[in-house]
């Protein structure tokens, strides 16, 4: 601790606490640790000063940079990448109408690992940016319909314009689901068709709704393709139209 001087003595300060002049030794002690005080006093302004900059230009980034409000995924015309996709399949493929203010994140056909199922897959948004997923499958298995609801079990069967589908509540469930929060599935023909998201149960079954005049044509034999097989190798996704994966909420 530095030593408090009180008048000098032959030039030099007298230490009031010990009544007399300092040694040179004493001087020289007293001068370093004020020098320490005043390197410790500087280095607390200076990290103080560095973390206003830092706090400045993280306000300017945070106010000032432009941010989009809506998805960061350019939107796909999920219909042009269905007729393009069509000849290469031997159903005719789901396509939706849906209201305004829906969007699509991703459309592709894929192949699963494992058991090589061949499926069409379409990623949407609803108008309030939440996440559906439609997957309409050829021949698919138990297996593979177990894998697509997050191995859930129906708890309860929803007519939806005269097409029966299992519902999968997974909401409550205290498992990881992923995106598959709440489904609904049906088969007809050679097709299964599972609807998914974590979107409202509501909109889940307006997605459904719009696929029924297609899971119909299935059931009578009239929703046929156009095509004789199926393209892509096994043991991935089979993107034929070229269109990037679905990013925010794909399954």
């Amino acid at each position: 601790m530095a030593k408090s001087t009180s008048g000098t003595s032959g030039g030099r300060p007298i230490v009031a606490e010990l009544g007399r002049p300092e040694t040179p030794e004493e001087t020289a002690a007293r001068k370093a640790e004020q020098s320490r005080l005043y390197r410790d006093r500087k280095t607390l302004h200076n990290l103080l000063y560095a973390l206003l900059v830092c706090v400045g230009l993280v306000a300017v980034i945070v106010f000032l940079v432009p941010r989009s409000e809506g998805s960061l995924l350019q939107a796909v015309d999920y219909q042009k990448v269905a007729a393009d996709a069509q000849p290469s399949m031997p159903i005719a493929l789901a396509v939706p109408e849906l209201p305004e203010g829906w969007t699509s994140n991703a459309a592709e056909i894929r192949t699963s690992t494992g058991d090589d199922i061949v499926s069409w897959y379409i990623g949407l948004l609803t108008p309030g940016k939440d996440y559906i997923g439609i997957t309409q499958a050829l021949d698919a298995n138990p297996s593979w319909l177990n894998d697509q609801v997050a191995e859930g079990r129906a708890s309860d069967v929803v007519s939806i314009d005269g097409v029966e589908w299992d519902v999968y509540d997974n909401r409550s469930t205290s498992a990881e689901v992923g995106n598959v929060e709440y489904a609904l599935t049906t088969e007809s023909g050679r097709a299964t068709y599972v609807v998914f998201g974590t979107a409202d149960p509501a909109d889940i079954e307006t997605v459904a709704a719009a696929l029924s005049d297609n899971v119909l044509e299935q059931a009578n034999g009239t929703g046929t393709g156009t095509g004789t097989g199926v393209t892509g190798g096994t043991g991935g996704t089979d993107d034929t139209d070229g269109t990037a994966p679905a990013g925010d909420g794909e399954k």
